[in-house]
């Protein structure tokens, strides 16, 4: 049995997964970043001051890079349903 196809569809799901998620995630670490900085510089303990400005830079991220998460996310799908097709054989 050969090995090659699961392999490939595996490294495929973890490319897939980290272009789409990444840049919000990215995006989240480095203002969670700042703020932290900002809170251990001027002594602000507040759960909102990290939850807010995250929340609004994570969905503004997502907005703009939503063109490109679906352009991976439908190539990944094609690949998987035309291995599907292939590895059943």
């Amino acid at each position: 049995m050969d090995y090659q196809p699961f392999i490939l569809i595996g490294r495929e799901t973890l490319i897939s997964v980290l272009f789409t998620i990444g840049p919000a995630l990215i995006a989240a670490l480095v203002i969670g970043l700042i703020i932290g900085v900002f809170q251990a510089a001027t002594s602000i303990n507040e759960a909102t001051l990290t939850f807010v400005p995250k929340l609004v830079v994570v969905i503004g991220v997502l907005a703009l890079s939503a063109p490109f998460m679906i352009g991976t996310i439908s190539g990944f799908f094609s690949l998987i349903f035309n291995e599907i097709g292939r590895v059943g054989r």
